[in-house]
Formats: C-alpha cells, structure tokens, sequence
C-alpha cells in the first residue's frame, strides 16, 4: 500500500515470528522501527534485517506487563526515534491446559502479557498519537477468541482484546487515531509448536491436519499476518476503524 506518514513504530514480541514479519513490513513502508521483547538481545537479527531496509531500528529489553518497565521503554523510544505514533500490540505466550487442570498462574500470566500488556502499552503511545492527532493501533487477536478446547485462558485474553480494540476506536477515533484487531488462525510459527506438543503430534503432522479444515487449503505464514499489518497501519486505511480481520484461510466470526 502506498505509505504517506513516515513515522515511528513499535512491534512487541518482535524478535520473531509474526512480530518479526510485521516489523519487516513496516519497515518496507519506510517506518523506524522499536522492537520490544522481554529479552533485547532476541531481537538482534531481526533488527538487523530491518536497518539492512534503511531505515532506523533498536531493540528493547522490556516486560510489557510490568508498567514501569512500558514507562521505561516509551520514554527510551521517543528520545531516540521520536514519537512512537504506530502500535503493533504483538507479544503473547501460551499456557494451555484444559480448565480442570489450569492453574491460577496459567490463568493470570496469559492475561497479563496479552490485556494489562496491550493496555499499558496502549496507554503509554496513545499520548504520542492525541496529541499529533494521527497514529495506528494494530492489536493481535486470534481465531481462538472465538473458543477453544484447552486455551480457556488465551481464548478469553484474545476475546478481551477485540472488545478492547473497538473501545480504542470509539475513544481514540476523533483524534485521528485507529485501532484494528488481527485475528489470526494457523500460522506456522514456534508458538504453534507448543500446541502440537499439546496434543502429541509433530509439528508437521499438526500443521498437514490443520490444512485439511482449511478452506484455503494451507495454513498461514507470518507474512500474511504482516500484509494485513500494513494494511492497517497505511493511509489507505485512515477510515478503517475498530474492525477485526480474521486472517484464517476461510470464514470466520
């Protein structure tokens, strides 16, 4: 898409996977680039391979559940970039387990990285984006939002996620502010391994099954996850506001 707004941006999670190919992404559209993850060296290579694009890129150590920590790194991203105006709300883990065996900590460690995450990060950009009066919120969903066996706690959190990305459209859209939701299905990432795990199959034989449900016959990469990122962090998209796009392969929602 064609890009007009140079600006600075911010992936959580970005040392690979989706967050990485959304990184790539932005950084083809002629952003800079902050890539947040919990372990900064993680994001080396994928810094990298953004500058290697021409553009700025730096690579930040931060927890984004802890609000300290969030405080810490927008503040080291404004100073060193400039005001961050692009929020790619990325980072998440997996505690799966059916309800009867989850633990409290698998209930309240995959809320926190993925809702008070999404909402600290949020709260500390969003200042940025009013008072310039443009920005783009992008926030990860995913197919199991809308329910699925063994994932009660991600299920919720990514179903949270949808009813808090409307909310920032409704909040935010006045001062040239969008927020969109990516709900993703089978994407062939590491964080998918743990799932086949889960269900005591190698990751290839769960990916092959996974297919066959599929009406697009293939799962996901994290490039298509990362062309719909850039739609929505685009001008093109200026009045695309509190939608969720499934990016599955076939219906759904």
């Amino acid at each position: 898409m064609p890009q007009k707004t140079r600006t600075t941006a911010i992936v959580t999670g970005a040392a690979r996977g989706i967050g990485a190919a959304i990184a790539m992404a932005l950084a083809r559209q002629g952003h800079d680039l902050a890539l947040v993850d919990l372990d900064e060296s993680a994001t080396g290579a994928t810094v990298d391979a953004v500058r290697a694009l021409g553009v700025r890129a730096i690579g930040i150590g931060a927890d984004v559940a802890d609000a300290g920590s969030v405080e810490a790194a927008i503040n080291h991203v404004a100073n060193t970039l400039g005001p961050p105006t692009i929020l790619v709300n990325n980072a998440g883990i997996l505690r799966d387990n059916l309800l009867f065996r989850m633990s409290e900590p698998d209930w309240d460690e995959v809320m926190a990285v993925h809702l008070r995450g999404a909402f600290l990060m949020t709260r500390a950009v969003q200042r940025y984006q009013v008072e310039r009066r443009w920005g783009r919120i992008v926030n990860l969903s995913s197919t199991s939002a809308l329910g699925n066996r063994g994932q009660g706690n991600y299920a919720a959190a990514k179903a949270g996620l949808q009813g808090f990305t409307k909310t920032l459209a409704i909040e935010l859209g006045p001062f040239g502010v969008t927020a969109n939701a990516i709900a993703p299905g089978f994407i062939a990432t590491d964080m998918l391994r743990t799932t086949a795990q889960r269900v005591g199959m190698s990751f290839e034989e769960f990916l092959d099954a996974a297919a066959t449900e599929i009406p697009a016959r293939r799962t996901g990469t994290p490039d298509d996850v990362a062309a719909a990122a850039a739609f929505f962090t685009s001008d093109d998209a200026a009045f695309v506001n509190g939608q969720v796009l499934y990016v599955a392969g076939g219906p759904k929602g």
